[in-house]
């Protein structure tokens, strides 16, 4: 199994993209959601790309691409709750 830890660490919103379904995750400031892959091979499980909103700067983004296995990745809080797509969108 493939993991990856999104942590805010920022003062404001972080979106989370889960790609390549273009599901979005919202975090508040210091939340943290667990992506998880049935992905158990040799190849790059998970890529990241990074940008803030040009139209509201107050707004970062990060894509975390499926890379390798099952684009159906469950994420989860620090509770081990499931997070859904569209997770505290405003």
């Amino acid at each position: 199994m493939a993991v990856i830890d999104i942590h805010n660490d920022s003062k404001g919103w972080l979106t989370m993209w889960l790609e390549p379904l273009g599901e979005d995750r919202w975090l508040k400031p210091d939340e943290v959601f667990r992506v998880r892959s049935d992905y158990n091979g040799d190849e790059l499980a998970f890529s990241i790309n990074y940008w803030v909103d040009d139209a509201d700067p107050s707004v970062q983004n990060i894509n975390v691409w499926i890379e390798n296995g099952d684009c159906y990745a469950e994420v989860t809080d620090r509770s081990g709750a499931v997070v859904e797509c569209g997770h505290q969108r405003p």
